[in-house]
């Protein structure tokens, strides 16, 4: 995905027609262009490894918030927010539509057995 500067979508273009706002059908696709436009730029001068790092960060205070006991909490689901923003940005800087990626892998089922569950015996260990 090569994508402009923080800049409207210009008119006309495929991009116009994604909501800038949550809605109930706001997709992968939508959530990822949402992030590049806010903090695109910012994360694209700070390159991956430094991109990385803050995603990293988010991923261990995900893990605290999953140790608390908070189950289900609004400080719990902003975690896990902020690791799929993090993600998002990351996917956005190395040119993957993160929605076509995972539709690719999983759409079939498991890619390792193709089974939906997966029934592999690899994944039955806790």
């Amino acid at each position: 995905m090569n994508r402009g500067e923080d800049r409207a979508p210009a008119e006309g273009s495929p991009d116009e027609a994604l909501p800038t706002t949550p809605t109930p059908e706001w997709g992968v696709r939508a959530f990822q262009d949402q992030i590049e436009r806010i903090y695109g730029a910012r994360d694209r001068a700070r390159g991956v490894s430094g991109t990385f790092l803050w995603f990293s960060e988010e991923v261990g205070e995900l893990a605290r918030s999953l140790n608390s006991g908070s189950r289900g909490s609004l400080e719990e689901s902003r975690e896990f927010a902020d690791v799929f923003a993090w993600l998002a940005s990351l996917a956005s800087m190395r040119g993957i539509d993160l929605a076509s990626a995972a539709r690719e892998k999983y759409a079939a089922g498991c890619p390792r057995c193709g089974n939906t569950p997966c029934d592999c015996s690899h994944r039955t260990r806790e």
